[in-house]
């Protein structure tokens, strides 16, 4: 890296809350600064993920104007774009819809309101998805090698043992967290195996990841100097990584993939910060929470969980249909660089648009009985749950790969998840899904 980090302090993550609580805890001391969603199409407020009724606004959208703009609301004024075609065709257009975190990056936060500008400037992350051509392309070939076919196949063995012992570890017939124990540790496991992580060290993936990832803390100004005192920690971490492996042979771990890659190699420590960023966010949010809306999903649909049951070839399917089902990245933000007509509707130079993939893959246009979970959808593989284009998510094929694994493991030992207990959704606009899921595993 081209400059050092602060001097290195303590690390705090072991009395630090997660980020949930901490957001829950500022709005419980703060009521009159919580924020206030008062437009019926203002899909940013978190209360309708955590509460899981966001189907019904979305759908009534894409009946009536799929594409409509929002004033007013706690992240300002935005477009939202809800549609399967709407969203591949923005998605197609990266120099007209910029993702650079220079016009506002990807999800829909902005700095609280009365930031100090020099602070922000010192605070500000690159990541390579959150940058346009030709930036982003050198930085995603950086890190693409550790996801090519043969690589994905290289890696299975090691997945499926690990997740074999992952799953004999379990209780049957006792109630457990499915996301703790088993979403939790096998997400976070593989991270530890792609960046050559300490293994006792790795829920501190997790921890990161939803400190870096949780859109609503940008509402929360007191806690901005947490959060960014969390991820420099984060990256202090890192950085001791990172010294330990300059000047040796190249290793399949990503931080020597940084190393010795020219685009990445003299990256500034706020550019590192993102990327990391970027690649644990990736690869552990998206992942933990399909497995975990995996079995909340075969267990809502008893007759789909009994045909996967009786035919195990369907499994890669069904991997597929539930990443559509669970969508577990809501949005994608772009900023407008031009003015343009977009279905209709007139986009102004500036314009905040939000690509909503929850809703994309409900479109009834395109998938016949959305809200329904089909493990042998024929298009299940037409989902946007990786996106679209050149952003798409550059570590899909091995979270495919992680969910088909388990779902064969699961298989395997006749394995049966019945919900049975507390349910909690993430209070999240962004990230979608689960911070517990208490189950009970049967013999089927």
């Amino acid at each position: 890296m081209a400059t050092q980090l602060a001097p290195e302090a303590p690390f705090t993550y072991r009395t630090a809350p997660t980020a949930n609580e901490a957001f829950e805890a500022w709005l419980a001391a703060n009521p009159q600064a919580a924020p206030h969603h008062t437009q019926p199409w203002d899909v940013s407020a978190s209360a309708i993920y955590v509460e899981d009724r966001w189907g019904p606004i979305f759908a009534e959208m894409r009946a009536k104007a799929p594409i409509n703009k929002v004033t007013g609301t706690p992240y300002g004024d935005f477009w939202n774009v809800t549609t399967h075609k709407a969203i591949q065709h923005v998605e197609s257009l990266p120099e007209l819809f910029s993702s650079s975190w220079q016009h506002g990056g990807i999800t829909i936060g902005d700095p609280p309101e009365g930031t100090d500008p020099a602070k922000l400037a010192e605070r500000q992350m690159p990541m390579f998805i959150a940058m346009d051509r030709p930036q982003h392309t050198g930085q995603r070939r950086t890190v693409a090698p550790a996801f090519t076919p043969a690589e994905i196949a290289r890696m299975e063995a090691e997945i499926r043992q690990r997740t074999g012992e992952v799953l004999d570890s379990l209780p049957w017939g006792e109630k457990f967290d499915w996301v703790d124990k088993v979403s939790i540790e096998l997400t976070t496991g593989m991270l530890a195996i792609l960046f050559g992580f300490p293994w006792a060290d790795r829920r501190l993936l997790t921890f990161w990841s939803d400190w870096a990832g949780d859109v609503e803390l940008t509402l929360a100004p007191d806690l901005a100097d947490q959060r960014f005192e969390i991820l420099s920690e984060m990256a202090r971490y890192f950085q001791g990584l990172w010294m330990e492996r300059m000047g040796k042979a190249p290793t399949p771990d990503l931080i020597s993939m940084m190393i010795h890659s020219p685009a990445m190699a003299t990256m500034s420590p706020l550019e590192f910060m993102g990327n990391l960023v970027l690649l644990i966010v990736g690869g552990n949010d998206t992942t933990r929470n399909t497995m975990s809306g995996i079995v909340h999903a075969l267990d809502q649909f008893p007759d789909q969980r009994a045909l996967l049951e009786s035919d195990p070839s369907l499994i890669p399917n069904a991997v597929q249909e539930c990443l559509r089902f669970v969508t577990p990245l809501a949005h994608m933000r772009r900023t407008c660089t031009a003015d343009n007509e977009l279905f209709g509707q007139q986009i102004k130079a500036g314009d905040k648009v939000i690509m909503w993939y929850l809703s994309a893959n409900r479109d009834e246009t395109v998938f016949e009985n959305p809200d329904k979970l089909i493990v042998d959808r024929p298009n299940a593989r037409r989902h946007l749950a990786f996106g679209h284009g050149i952003h798409r998510c550059v570590g899909a094929r091995l979270a495919e790969l992680q969910l088909r694994v388990l779902l064969e493991e699961m298989h395997e030992r006749k394995m049966r998840v019945r919900v049975a207990g507390n349910v909690q959704r993430v209070r999240a606009n962004f990230v979608h899904g689960f911070r517990k899921l208490e189950v009970v595993l049967e013999k089927r």
